[in-house]
């Protein structure tokens, strides 16, 4: 082989490797991404099946219940236009309370309880997760559309 044919080799295998190692970093960042839903959009069934997820709300006043083991907890979360039950296995954080925001992540069970790895809590009394937020405010437009629709119709 020529020298320009052994450089040209080399050149080619150099660009597959690059090209495999680039693939194999994007793979993994991919299967590592959680997207946030909430959970309007849980029961529309536009979050994914089996894959892990974020979900986020606040936590509805009265639900907080601890099972026997006293570890498991179910919670509702709602966007106040849908209601998702929540059950997470651990130990919640200190900030952790009914009617404030909740950002939990995990899976969607097949009998339709979100099983949470990880529940995020806020830290002060006027922070909320940015997509706990615009969820919230996203239900409340449609939430008054609705009504006035409603309205609209029965007079």
């Amino acid at each position: 082989m020529k020298a320009r044919q052994k450089r040209l080799v080399f050149v080619g295998l150099a660009i597959v490797g690059v090209g495999a190692a680039s693939a194999l970093a994007l793979s993994a960042l991919n299967s590592n991404i959680s997207y946030f839903f909430s959970p309007s959009q849980v029961m529309a069934s536009e979050a994914p099946a089996e894959h892990v997820f974020r979900l986020g709300g606040l936590v509805t006043p009265g639900t907080v219940a601890r099972q026997e083991d006293g570890l498991t907890v179910k919670f509702d979360v709602t966007d106040n236009a849908e209601t998702v039950t929540v059950a997470y296995t651990g130990i919640l954080p200190d900030l952790f309370s009914e009617g404030q925001g909740v950002v939990t992540k995990g899976r969607l069970g097949a009998d339709g309880v979100f099983y949470a790895e990880e529940v995020l809590a806020k830290h002060d009394e006027e922070y909320m997760p940015p997509e706990v937020a615009d969820t919230l405010q996203t239900a409340h437009v449609e939430g008054v559309i609705e009504s006035m629709g409603t309205r609209g119709a029965s007079n």
